[in-house]
């Protein structure tokens, strides 16, 4: 490959990498809502950056090595622990961008940024705080309960972001006061 090929190669690798990013939903919450303190952005931003340096230090990467890495960035930098099964979504996305990357395969990582930016969706999600017994004032009663919406902006998504509706994806949250962790899980 020659020298001004590998830089676009690497610059489409980037952009690829920021695309499913940026398309991520786990990500896109804790942004949104600031779990990474009043930086929450930049740090979504510098994310970018560090995945794909992590990718060319590290060229025989396991998809395992790349979720771990991906759980431990969202746990350090957005104090997340991502348990809703994209972790190893989003780290197979990336792995695939990778190899495009190294074949020299720039249509393919092209076509794939393109098509993760058309299904992104954008997710909101609100808090709502519930008593389980009748002692309101009580925090380690309480369950609060995370309404997550769903929207495409127009895009099509062959079903990839269902629009919000009467059973749109609820989260619950329960805090757990002798160890200072807060459970998020999934409401079948």
């Amino acid at each position: 490959m020659m020298a001004g090929a590998a830089e676009d190669s690497r610059a489409l690798f980037g952009v690829a990498v920021r695309a499913a990013l940026e398309a991520w939903p786990a990500l896109q919450i804790a942004v949104e809502n600031g779990f990474g303190g009043v930086h929450s952005q930049e740090k979504a931003e510098w994310l970018g950056g560090a995945v794909e340096e992590y990718f060319f230090r590290n060229a025989d990467l396991e998809l395992d090595e790349v979720e771990d890495f991906l759980g431990e960035l969202m746990t350090n930098e957005f104090d997340t622990v991502v348990e809703d099964g994209s972790l190893p979504q989003v780290s197979q996305q990336l792995q695939t961008m990778f190899h495009h990357f190294q074949r020299g395969d720039r249509a393919a990582l092209k076509e794939m940024a393109s098509l993760i930016t058309q299904r992104k969706c954008k997710v909101t999600a609100t808090a709502l705080t519930t008593a389980r017994e009748t002692d309101e004032d009580d925090d380690a009663n309480s369950v609060e309960e995370m309404e997550v919406a769903a929207t495409n902006d127009g895009a099509a998504t062959d079903g990839v972001c269902p629009q919000p509706g009467p059973d749109s994806q609820t989260i619950k949250e329960e805090e757990i006061v002798e160890d200072g962790w807060t459970i998020v899980r999934r409401r079948k």
